[in-house]
């Protein structure tokens, strides 16, 4: 059946995919990451003294390292990533997951939470980038309240957890087991500002707003696909060239999505770039948002 375009909103099938970090080294980063959340190489590119790879599961990419060495580190203070989360398909997937990344010397484990809507564990890399590891409950248990979704954090035992979904045949399924980007947490300057781009302009439509100094917002009713604080970097204004987050990427599945993004721009006076299969737009903290369609292939991304 064909989805009438809502000239407010983003499709209720869009989803996020790869997210793009600037890394100081590549070699590192692809073994840390092939190691801790067992990705595999997807596609490389190399432009001069830029290499670019996609890392992912199956035929998934779930990120795309750029190797910039000459960038200075991550600040976590700043606007920009504050973690990419990679959604795992079920509680023995994601036990998996996180007993990989807890291995793994290079792993900075930095809690774990029930949200209500999902059970989460988060890391650091070894370049300070956030990651949340997290496998969702079903819809029907997701509690609605004045028109919000619920989410809380509530304290969830890591070992405790691992004990009731941890199996071998999950270890050794590794990137073979399914995967995705489920959502991306920024670090924004004022909340405000981050909700006229990202919920008035881009068209998430806001689904939690009672956290101070944050903002969640989804499409199609998910809990969050896009989440934005204040909490390190307030009041800040657009971050210098840095390691770290370079592009955050929205999959739409129907090329008039692309058309009504670009009038919703253009409305308000924000300069994009498009090309019939993708819309490209900043940030105002300096964060590149490419919106494109399904069939931009593994190749094309890693070349884009």
């Amino acid at each position: 059946m064909t989805h009438a375009v809502d000239e407010r909103v983003l499709h209720p099938e869009t989803s996020m995919s790869a997210v793009t970090l600037r890394v100081g080294d590549l070699e590192g980063m692809s073994d840390y990451y092939a190691r801790a959340f067992a990705l595999e190489p997807l596609a490389e590119d190399a432009r001069h003294r830029e290499v670019h790879r996609v890392l992912g599961r199956g035929t998934t990419p779930l990120v795309r390292l750029i190797h910039t060495p000459d960038l200075p580190g991550v600040d976590p203070r700043q606007p920009g990533l504050f973690h990419t989360a990679f959604l795992l398909e079920d509680p023995a997937s994601l036990a998996a997951t996180v007993y990989r990344a807890a291995q793994d010397p290079r792993s900075r484990f930095v809690g774990s939470s029930d949200h209500l809507v999902s059970e989460a564990f988060y890391f650091t890399d070894p370049e300070g980038n956030g990651v949340e590891l997290y496998a969702d409950r079903d819809r029907s248990q997701w509690v609605r309240r004045g028109g919000q979704i619920a989410i809380d954090t509530r304290y969830l035992d890591p070992q405790q957890y691992l004990d009731r979904h941890l199996s071998q045949d999950a270890l050794d399924a590794g990137p073979a087991a399914a995967g995705r980007v489920g959502h991306v947490h920024l670090q924004v300057g004022d909340i405000e500002t981050a909700r006229a781009f990202y919920v008035d302009a881009l068209g998430f439509e806001a689904t939690q707003t009672d956290y101070p100094g944050a903002l969640f917002a989804s499409a199609g009713g998910y809990h969050h696909h896009i989440a934005m604080n204040t909490w390190n970097s307030g009041g800040s204004g657009p971050r210098a060239a840095s390691l770290g987050l370079g592009d955050v990427a929205v999959t739409v599945p129907d090329p008039q999505e692309l058309v009504v993004l670009a009038e919703r721009l253009r409305a308000r006076s924000i300069p994009f770039s498009a090309d019939g299969r993708s819309v490209g737009v900043v940030d105002p903290w300096g964060t590149q948002v490419t919106v494109a369609l399904p069939d931009l292939s593994t190749e094309e991304l890693v070349g884009r």
